[in-house]
């Protein structure tokens, strides 16, 4: 199964390597992620890696599995984890495999999963002229299809500063 098509992975892997700020945003969530890992008892998965803020940021006493299929030596397919991340990640989705990654997600989650969404359009552009976020969709979107791959909701926030929203599942 695939996740991504050949043309998207090249604009991906173009916008990665022209601008240094472009998947830095995992950072953002460690403290969250350090309460949903039970303070690094649990291996984390951080799909959609990008620059591996998160993992460098939870440092080394947290094990921390960087998958990103737009970044070379990223790119092996992961094996499932207790704990997985996917912030910043969702929207970048082409909107024809959103259900398949979503479905994926579900897989390689043993535990419980931190996503953060954005509803905004990017301040970032793809090469070919596209908004980076080329699935915008509504929180309502979103959650229903979290929960037809099953996934239960436990608990959600709000990011107003960067229209998103987060849920922690099982």
């Amino acid at each position: 199964m695939s996740f991504i098509t050949p043309e998207y992975l090249a604009l991906q892997k173009q916008l990665h390597q022209a601008n240094e700020h472009y998947g830095t945003s995992g950072a953002k969530y460690a403290d969250i992620v350090r309460q949903i890992s039970k303070w690094g008892r649990l291996s984390v998965l951080d799909w959609g890696a990008g620059k591996c803020t998160l993992a460098k940021t939870l440092g080394p006493a947290y094990r921390v599995t960087n998958y990103d299929p737009c970044i070379e030596g990223l790119d092996t397919p992961p094996d499932p984890h207790p704990v997985v991340a996917c912030t910043d990640v969702l929207e970048h989705i082409e909107p024809h495999l959103v259900n398949d990654v979503l479905a994926e997600l579900r897989r390689l989650t043993t535990e419980r999963i931190l996503m953060v969404i954005s509803t905004r359009p990017a301040t970032k552009m793809l090469a070919d002229g596209r908004n980076a976020h080329i699935s915008l969709h509504e929180e309502d979107w979103w959650l229903e299809r979290i929960k037809a791959v099953g996934f239960t909701i436990t608990d959600h926030f709000e990011d107003a500063q960067e229209q998103a929203f987060g849920l922690i599942c099982t």
